[in-house]
């Protein structure tokens, strides 16, 4: 019997006889055109070469696959000097262009003269300049340096005033709709120009900033569209409502009349004074179930760490997890008009906020609190800075100077900024529908800077040696979901899931400390429980047996130097990982830690840099992380 490969290659060869029979009647004819059927023969190779092709499973394993093999690299929130905040102190010439340049790995002068870069280019940004008073400070400033530029200094200070009072206690301020409506369609237009598919997405957006109170319920809005629907709209802003939810109806009303979709990202939660992930409506209602569907339509994904603080857990909630207090913000609201009470911590960081969401979706039947996990900068400096040896602050007064860690009485001191962060996003292609698509289904995760690859997946038949198949991914998609999904009902009554996760170092930075796994569940009584597992640990460690923890790895940093090895650690750590405390009448979430070695915190850089005494208050060294999105398992 004539094999697969047989008939492959015959068919090969004939079509080669084919051809070359046709290029010798060729070279003999004196009016080849009139003597050779070329429809014939064409049909004739066609047929030998689709028999050769169909012959059996192509060769090539990659055919046909059409899941994420690339991990994409960006920040979705970044300001201009179109942002009233930004111009105000200090950001006066960075503009849109600027930012994108930057973004894509090239040079450029800051507002104190610096030339900085990114270590690498990035994939993607969001520019999300607040809709209140978009443009407005710049507009007034370049009028009054025309007729009266010793007004600019009080201008500046009225106009920022305005703005602040008008997120925050929503007096009657207004904006020029026609002014907001050129600004807008510029900033869509220049987001168009430097989108390059496939190469470079840049989305286009604002920030919603809402803050009744001065408490914090800021939202980034990202459209998945150009400027021919984006443009159609003007930014609805904090100044036309502060209730979320007016947002998300304007949502509904965009995607109705363009075709185009949209969605919102929470950010700084730790910021609210218990508003972000609150029981209760802005109104103060109970929520429903409706209300989860439509926070859950809109929000998929929330900003976990940012420079104003990380937002993944707090020391106060999780007491038990030694790694739950990095850089902590927790004194106040953002206007820091009303200090922090314990009672509103649960309703601000990612970890309890998606424990509430088990206990509301048992109560009322949804979960509004079904999110995954972005990271971002929230510079407004035009620059996405997110790593320790590169940080270049939040504003034009935090940029590199000797001194800038030492105590300040501005709202938010430099010494407390976090250089954080960015979001990784699985997708099929760099494109704006392609990674649109992926923050909706939520498969994306956070760092604190390092660019980590982070790999996690859930199901019920992942083999122990999965975590070693040299193509991970191909048996994670083909055996369970990504991180952001759902565990399909358990296979027996016996069944316990189990999570294949693989984690690398940035390849420009340090080792990886540990894999963790966070649990979270309801137990018999309805409460929500947690539990985070050391599930691979580098430099052969195992867990204490009476302690069931890991021993700490020692440090390499040189405070002196600010310096540091990768003479402990690993670069790369994986594992398949079974819940062994599994219940299946317990709803559960569960997503991935990954926390890289000590290194050092940018203070003890400049101190070394500009060989100044470091800040005998502020931590030397902390330890970098990533954080995957859940999966979860609904009974």
């Amino acid at each position: 019997m004539q094999t697969a490969i047989t008939k492959q290659f015959t068919a090969a060869l004939l079509a080669v006889a084919l051809l070359a029979g046709a290029v010798h009647a060729l070279a003999q004819s004196q009016n080849p055109l009139d003597e050779i059927d070329l429809d014939g023969l064409r049909q004739r190779i066609e047929a030998a070469l689709t028999e050769q092709t169909d012959m059996g499973h192509p060769y090539s394993p990659y055919v046909g696959q059409n899941f994420p093999r690339t991990v994409y690299w960006g920040d979705l929130h970044v300001h201009t000097h179109l942002s009233a905040d930004a111009y105000s102190l200090g950001n006066r010439e960075l503009d849109h262009a600027a930012a994108y340049r930057y973004a894509k790995g090239q040079a450029v002068r800051t507002s104190t003269g610096q030339m900085a870069r990114l270590s690498r280019p990035l994939d993607f940004l969001l520019i999300s300049d607040h809709a209140s008073y978009l443009g407005v400070v710049k507009a007034e400033v370049d009028k009054a340096l025309q007729t009266a530029p010793e007004t600019v200094p009080q201008l500046v200070a009225d106009v920022l005033q305005n703005f602040v009072e008008g997120i925050s206690d929503h007096r009657p301020l207004t904006q020029d709709p026609a002014f907001l409506k050129t600004i807008w369609q510029d900033i869509a237009e220049t987001a168009d120009r430097h989108n390059e598919p496939g190469i470079f997405t840049a989305f286009i957006g604002y920030e919603w900033t809402s803050q009744p109170g001065g408490n914090n319920l800021h939202r980034n809005v990202l459209f998945m569209d150009g400027a021919a629907k984006a443009g159609q709209i003007t930014p609805f802003s904090a100044l036309d409502s502060r209730n979320p939810e007016d947002l998300w109806r304007f949502f509904a009303r965009y995607e109705a009349d363009t075709g185009g979709r949209v969605l919102s990202i929470p950010h700084n939660g730790n910021l609210s004074n218990g508003l972000m992930f609150s029981d209760r409506s802005f109104d103060g209602d109970p929520l429903t179930a409706a209300y989860a569907e439509m926070r859950l339509r809109w929000e998929p994904i929330i900003e976990a760490t940012q420079e104003k603080g990380d937002g993944e857990a707090h020391p106060a909630l999780s007491p038990d997890d030694p790694f739950a207090d990095f850089e902590t913000w927790d004194q106040a609201n953002i206007m820091r008009s009303i200090p922090k009470e314990p009672w509103m911590l649960r309703h601000e960081y990612a970890r309890s906020a998606l424990k509430l969401g088990l206990e509301l979706d048992a109560a009322m039947g949804g979960n509004p609190f079904k999110f995954g996990l972005t990271g971002s900068s929230d510079a407004h400096i035009a620059l996405a800075t997110a790593e320790e040896n590169n940080f270049f602050g939040k504003f034009a007064t935090d940029e590199p100077r000797a001194g800038r860690a030492a105590p300040s009485d501005l709202p938010f001191p430099a010494r407390l900024l976090a250089a954080s962060g960015y979001t990784g996003i699985w997708a099929t292609e760099n494109t704006r529908e392609a990674l649109f698509a992926a923050l909706q289904r939520k498969e994306v995760y956070a760092t604190t800077g390092p660019r980590i690859t982070l790999r996690f997946f859930g199901g019920w038949n992942f083999a122990d040696d999965d975590h070693q198949q040299p193509d991970l991914a191909a048996t994670g998609y083909a055996q369970g979901v990504p991180m952001g999904g759902d565990l399909p009902a358990p296979p027996t009554a016996d069944a316990a899931p189990r999570f294949l996760v693989a984690a690398q170092k940035d390849a420009l930075g340090a080792n990886l400390d540990r894999l963790q796994i966070v649990k979270g569940w309801l137990d018999e009584g309805g409460k929500a429980q947690e539990k985070v597992h050391d599930i691979a640990l580098s430099d052969g460690r195992t867990l204490g047996w009476l302690s069931g923890q890991a021993p700490a790895l020692p440090s390499t940093v040189d405070p002196a130097t600010a310096t540091y090895t990768n003479s402990v650690g690993a670069p790369q750590l994986t594992a398949v990982w079974q819940d062994p405390d599994f219940n299946p009448a317990q709803p559960a979430f569960y997503y991935v830690r990954v926390l890289q070695i000590r290194t050092p915190r940018w203070t003890a850089i400049d101190a070394a840099f500009y060989q100044t005494p470091p800040q005998p208050d502020l931590k030397a060294e902390l330890q970098d992380r990533a954080y995957s999105s859940p999966i979860w398992y609904t009974p």
